[in-house]
């Protein structure tokens, strides 16, 4: 019985492990059986008890006793809880079997039945078959018949039926039973009973082309009937290409009514206020409204024109031949950029004219309202571009009014040298300038930087308004770069125009008072030292451009420090001819010779000194004092040389008793003199300044006495002048070694110019002085 078994055990055993995916023969190949392993399969229990008894102790057996029993009892109550979980399937399993079973009765019965009726109606179909065989021919040729005189007589009732739709205004059915219709009219029109019928449909198809064009030409058409016209001709064969003419010259009547108005808005704005118009309806109106009416009327139509033509002529391509499709689509193109064109022009025209205006922000609004509309159009026709082109528009108005700007800047400008000009030739100012000592140069230096950087941030910031975020058309690269770029051009050309005006300055023809010289000196030195880059780098900060391309700063800011020195040399050349004049003058005018023992100083030397002292008091109200040499204790009581040469004649000075020439002495004291340079470049300093035109001067009192001839009196007369002036010359140059120098060889001149040459005492000559 046991061997019985036997085969039916191993299946069982093969089938859960081949389920549960084990291998027997595997385990026993891979790993060997370890009789000790109590869960192994070749555990031996007396070996492994063997082991235990001689390898452990009594306590480790009873704890392992202890663990075993544990075990044992653990895996009892898992078998135990194994047992009843399954007992539980098993139960579920045999009432779902039990409840399959009743359901399996129930649908057999169900299956008889149905087979049952199916078997009663073939029995029935069979019979009905069997009946109506002899009569079926007969019924279907009948039908056939019934049909065709239905037709017929749908045929006959046509003209009839068209007239009717065409007298209700139903052109779209009309033409609908017409095209079901004709192609059997068409086949049958050579029959006698069909010429008729064909004759009537042609006429009423005719008058109903005629209707439909009438009302195609209509003004007052909708969209929707223009669609539906074109429609039901295209459908009648009417040739596309009349169509597309007739649509375009339809839609450009009420385009051209919109562009006519925009012309009379650019008339009434060309004309001005003055026009005396009482048509209310056509009254002038500002730019933004301008641009409202072109997108609102013009552009507006435009697109239901282009919506419209694409619509029944594009989209219904299917209908058309590739050819006719390619010129529908370039009588399109052409019509609308014929209009558009017109339409730019009256926008640019009108655009310009807004020249004169002020508000920018309202300028600015009209181009973005301008820009945005366009870029919704190139949305409706393929291959267009009207954005680019309205972005054009915009750059060359933002570019013109730039220049506007520019002209602006200029005039401002203009205005605040003439301001400076104005406040320098008040008599209060002149007044105040003799009475005080003290005249506000530095003041209107001041206003006049101020106003400059003051006029170049108010245009920058109007200027940015045109790049403002949110601008349609400052989004594009192109547009801001440019922008960008021109803006800066505009500084650059501004900056140059004051260079040019300054420059205007140094010519010896231009009329203009040598205080605005020495302000437009300190004002073109500040420009090229910290005003003209401040400015380039406040527009780089606001416009970010391509700085790679720009003028260079440096070229710049050396043209302002190159004017600037030349206005400040040409103010000194003038103050020195001034002074030259007056002693010019009063050389020329006197008779040397004749003329009566000197008691006190010429008139003419105390102006000189008071005018030194008032230019002194002009340049130091804008330049610092400089660097003066070292000076001498006595500078203002110093002895010129001619009395000590007279006093001590062995020192070869003037001793007309010797018999060593004094002509002879004079040159070899030249010989080892410094030579003083007259025309020097002149440093931005108030010793600088005072020190080259007192320079001009002694040098042109000097040359106007070696072309006189002095008796005794006439060269003391220039003894106690050029002492008088030694005495207050010192202290406004740089060195006072260089009015000794000059008052000195004015002295030997006049010495050797002089008939009897005999000096007045020194002391004499310093007590007239302290008189005068």
């Amino acid at each position: 019985m046991a061997d019985a078994d036997q085969p039916e055990r191993r299946k069982r055993r093969n089938l859960l492990q081949s389920y549960y995916g084990a291998s027997e023969d595997n385990d026993e190949i891979d790993t060997p059986s370890d009789p000790c392993d109590i869960d192994g399969k070749g555990f031996q229990p007396q070996l492994y008890l063997d082991q235990l008894l001689l390898k452990k102790s009594l306590t480790e057996l009873m704890d392992k006793e202890g663990e075993m029993t544990s075990a044992i009892k653990s895996l009892d109550s898992s078998m135990q809880t194994l047992v009843y979980e399954n007992y539980n399937k098993f139960i579920g399993a045999t009432d779902t079997i039990r409840k399959m079973k009743n359901d399996f009765v129930r649908m057999e019965e169900e299956m008889d039945l149905l087979s049952q009726n199916m078997n009663s109606i073939v029995t029935f179909s069979t019979d009905i078959t069997s009946t109506l065989y002899e009569r079926r021919a007969k019924i279907s040729q009948l039908h056939g018949v019934h049909s065709l005189l239905k037709k017929l007589q749908y045929l006959f009732d046509l003209p009839q039926k068209l007239q009717k739709f065409i007298d209700n205004h139903d052109y779209s059915l009309a033409v609908r039973c017409y095209l079901q219709t004709q192609a059997v009219v068409n086949r049958y029109k050579d029959m006698p009973s069909f010429q008729g019928i064909h004759s009537e449909c042609e006429t009423i198809v005719r008058d109903l082309k005629v209707k439909l064009k009438l009302k195609f030409r209509d003004h007052e058409s909708t969209a929707q009937e223009l669609s539906e016209c074109v429609d039901l001709l295209l459908k009648l064969n009417e040739p596309a290409a009349s169509l597309y003419e007739e649509y375009l010259a339809h839609a450009q009547e009420k385009l051209s009514e919109d562009l006519n108005e925009l012309q009379k808005q650019i008339e009434l704005k060309q004309a001005g206020p003055e026009v005396d118009n009482t048509d209310i309806s056509i009254l002038s109106v500002d730019i933004l409204e301008f641009v409202d009416i072109g997108c609102n009327r013009f552009l507006s139509n435009m697109c239901l024109v282009i919506a419209s033509y694409t619509e029944m002529f594009l989209h219904q391509s299917k209908n058309l031949e590739n050819d006719l499709e390619m010129v529908a689509l370039q009588m399109l193109n052409q019509f609308v950029w014929r209009l558009m064109d017109q339409y730019f022009q009256h926008i640019e025209t009108r655009l310009r004219l807004e020249e004169s205006s002020t508000d920018t922000a309202l300028l600015v609004r009209a181009l973005d309202r301008f820009s945005r509309r366009l870029q919704a159009m190139n949305k409706l026709l393929p291959n267009t571009d009207f954005a680019s082109a309205g972005n054009d528009i915009v750059l060359k108005i933002a570019c013109e009014k730039m220049h506007q700007y520019l002209d602006t800047l200029k005039m401002q400008f203009a205005d605040s040298v003439a301001d400076v000009r104005h406040n320098l030739a008040s008599p209060k100012l002149l007044s105040k300038s003799v009475q005080d000592g003290k005249m506000s140069l530095s003041e209107l230096l001041d206003t006049l930087n101020q106003s400059v950087v003051d006029q170049v941030k108010a245009t920058l910031e109007h200027l940015q308004s045109f790049i403002e975020s949110g601008l349609t058309y400052a989004t594009t690269r192109h547009f801001r770069t440019t922008y960008c770029s021109e803006v800066r051009k505009l500084l650059v050309s501004y900056l140059n125009h004051l260079y040019s005006v300054a420059k205007d300055y140094c010519d010896t023809n231009t009329v203009s008072g040598p205080p605005l010289l020495l302000i437009l000196a300190r004002f073109s030195s500040d420009m090229g030292h910290s005003t003209a880059m401040y400015l380039l780098g406040y527009v780089d900060e606001l416009f970010i451009s391509d700085s790679s391309k720009a003028t260079p700063i440096g070229s710049l800011c050396e043209n302002f420090k190159e004017i600037g020195q030349k206005l400040l040399n040409h103010y000194v050349r003038i103050q020195g001819q001034v002074i030259s004049q007056l002693l010019r003058k009063s050389v020329e005018t006197r008779d040397w010779l004749n003329t009566i023992e000197p008691r006190t100083v010429r008139a003419v030397m105390k102006r000189v000194i008071e005018d030194i002292t008032a230019i002194d008091t002009l340049v130091s109200q804008l330049f610092e004092e400089g660097v003066r040499k070292e000076r001498s204790s006595d500078s203002s009581r110093r002895t010129l040389n001619y009395s000590s040469a007279s006093k001590h004649p062995s020192k070869h000075n003037w001793t007309y008793a010797s018999s060593i020439n004094s002509t002879l002495m004079s040159n070899i004291q030249k010989l080892f003199s410094e030579k003083i340079e007259i025309f020097t470049a002149i440093e931005f300093n108030k010793v600088s300044i005072l020190t080259g035109i007192i320079k001009i001067s002694l040098k042109t009192f000097l040359e106007c006495v070696r072309l006189r001839s002095f008796g005794t009196y006439g060269l003391q007369q220039i003894q106690v002048d050029t002492h008088y002036l030694q005495l207050y010359l010192w202290r406004f140059v740089s060195d006072e070694n260089i009015v000794h120098s000059l008052l000195d060889e004015i002295v030997n001149s006049a010495v050797h110019r002089c008939v009897e040459p005999t000096l007045m005492e020194p002391s004499i000559v310093e007590l007239i002085c302290d008189q005068g």
